[in-house]
């Protein structure tokens, strides 16, 4: 994996999902450019996108990131064949079943206010009542239910095999992965200059791009950057049902209860928002009883009243904590040639084909040429200006 170059032209300090994507893009629209990506552990134990549910969905009230889910989806089902080398495809068993918002309340306005801005960016979404929701998912307890938001068009597909697909696109296109960790790094005058690797090695670059996810606010603080993205420790359960049912969608409710099918079970959880901040990967093996089943067994008594769970492990949101989208570009009062893509508070693998593409826009053209991100700029974390989102996160 290692190099023994000493000089980029760009270095991105992070080899996931949100590092590969920008490398990718980067080599896409400059063959020439020479990309280190710096990733410590190859093998991505505690990469957050092999712990993720691999979910990609339009329901959102940003515009941004409707238009990002727009090309993320796309690029996810292009990916076997536009991400092969040597004419061997990379599959990642995209399953296109669609994802359902449940709702009660005052929150059916905001489903239906956000399907207005979906809509009108090109998204198949079907707001239903609650007799809609009985009539095609009958095993679905709906009473307590005002409606919900039904996207057919979106879907999930296997994070790992994404990341590794990805990653090996890179390489096949000259990116130098480096097996090591940013341990500081240097500048001089309004410029980044220099990454010193644990190892003693010091690489040399025109940018450097910080695409961390959760440890990337230690990176940024290198620099003096205060970038407000926590790790939030999250569980993912994989369960059976007593009885089987009819396909269900990807379905998530107000209290960010999430699953989906998987196999001949279902994946998901629910996320504890007051959960502490911090690197915790130990499993509370009792979460689901206590918390993930009743609620299961409340929204579908046939089939999970009996629910058994199978396996949990956890895994790492990078969460902003300023708004929950986001930080996405360059520290223009600061280092200009500084770059973060971070923050993505559990979208990062369904956004990370449109995030990377911007970054690679900004640095190879200096703005963005597709879709414009500029309110995903860090200039709101320095005024404390929020753009949250609107609904379910």
């Amino acid at each position: 994996m290692s190099t023994s170059k000493h000089r980029y032209d760009a270095v991105i300090i992070g080899g996931g999902i949100m590092g590969s994507s920008v490398a990718y893009f980067l080599k896409r629209a400059d063959p020439a450019m020479e990309v280190a990506v710096i990733e410590p552990d190859p093998t991505y134990e505690y990469a957050s996108t092999v712990r993720a549910s691999g979910g990609a969905r339009r329901l959102f009230s940003c515009p941004e990131n409707i238009a990002m889910s727009n090309f993320s989806i796309d690029f996810i089902q292009r990916f076997p064949a536009d991400m092969a080398v040597n004419g061997e495809p990379a599959p990642v068993d995209w399953v296109q079943q669609g994802y359902l918002f449940i709702v009660h309340g005052q929150a059916m306005r905001v489903l239906e206010e956000n399907a207005v801005t979906q809509r009108s960016l090109g998204a198949d979404i079907r707001l239903l009542d609650r007799e809609g929701l009985r009539s095609l998912f009958p095993s679905m307890y709906v009473d307590d239910l005002d409606g919900g938001a039904y996207s057919p068009g979106d879907g999930w597909c296997d994070p790992s095999s994404f990341l590794q697909g990805l990653r090996k696109k890179a390489r096949s296109l000259g990116v130098d992965y480096i097996q090591d960790k940013v341990a500081s790094l240097r500048h001089v005058g309004s410029a980044v200059t220099h990454a010193t690797l644990e190892s003693g090695r010091e690489l040399a670059a025109d940018v450097f791009v910080n695409a961390a996810g959760a440890w990337s606010a230690g990176v940024s603080n290198m620099l003096g950057m205060a970038l407000p993205v926590s790790p939030l420790r999250r569980f993912e359960h994989f369960f059976t049902g007593q009885n089987r049912i009819e396909p269900l969608p990807y379905v998530k409710d107000l209290n960010r209860l999430a699953f989906r099918p998987e196999g001949n079970g279902y994946s998901g959880g629910l996320v504890n928002s007051d959960e502490a901040r911090g690197f915790h990967f130990d499993v509370d093996h009792g979460y689901f009883e206590r918390v993930v089943w009743p609620a299961l067994a409340h929204r579908f008594p046939t089939a999970f009243e009996g629910a058994r769970c199978h396996r949990t492990w956890s895994g790492l949101y990078e969460l902003c904590e300023l708004d929950g989208n986001p930080i996405i570009g360059n520290w223009k009062s600061g280092f200009e040639n500084f770059y973060v893509v971070a923050g993505f508070s559990g979208h990062g693998m369904m956004h990370a084909p449109a995030a990377g593409r911007g970054i690679a826009e900004l640095i190879t053209t200096g703005r963005y040429q597709t879709i414009d991100l500029d309110k995903f700029g860090y200039g709101r974390v320095e005024r404390n200006e929020a753009y949250p989102e609107r609904g379910i996160l």
